[in-house]
């Protein structure tokens, strides 16, 4: 009985095991925006313009140096490597795929569009394989329309964001980049 009892936890935990390994392998991975820029280069100049692209610069020493003060934090201190400020001035921090280091992923540096919509390399596919997609199929491959969910936006600027100061989450998508119509289905 002893036996049998082993021999199941041991099968259990193999297929646990390779059911979890292939979720990761199955997952979206991020690409970075040179590869989102090269069929929506509209949104990409616009986004450019924008806070959003030079995010992780603001991480240097001195840089926004009287809004670090304001906000209580070490104006010459070097938070590059700060896992708490990673999280919301790079792509996919602390996610499979996502920015580990400048040195390791410096593609992934500042807030991209895969911040807000999600890993792309999945949803890309569909895009470029067919130009009429239909936004649910683009969704089921991991698409995330910022539109329709604040709690992305307030992972970033909500209670743990030491610049204190009431986001609103309408103006805030305004300043994100221009929206220009997408040629896909609905």
């Amino acid at each position: 009985m002893k036996k049998i009892l082993i021999g199941f936890i041991v099968v259990l935990f193999v297929a646990v095991t390779v059911i979890a390994f292939t979720a990761v392998a199955d997952a979206a991975d991020y690409i970075g925006v040179k590869k989102c820029k090269a069929c929506h280069m509209k949104q990409y100049k616009s986004w450019k313009k924008t806070g959003l692209a030079t995010a992780f610069e603001n991480l240097k020493p001195g840089v926004k140096a009287d809004a670090k003060k304001k906000a209580g934090l070490d104006a010459d201190k070097d938070y590059t490597t700060d896992a708490k400020c990673l999280k919301c001035h790079t792509t996919g921090y602390g996610k499979s795929g996502g920015f580990k280091s400048l040195a390791e992923t410096p593609k992934l540096a500042g807030v991209q569009c895969e911040s807000c919509h999600g890993p792309g390399s999945e949803y890309k596919v569909l895009m470029k394989k067919d130009k009429k997609y239909k936004i649910a199929d683009a969704k089921a491959k991991g698409l995330i329309v910022p539109s329709e969910d604040e709690k992305g936006c307030m992972a970033c600027h909500g209670a743990d964001n030491p610049f204190k100061g009431k986001f609103n989450f309408k103006e805030g998508l305004e300043k994100t980049h221009a929206h220009f119509p997408m040629k896909h289905e609905h």
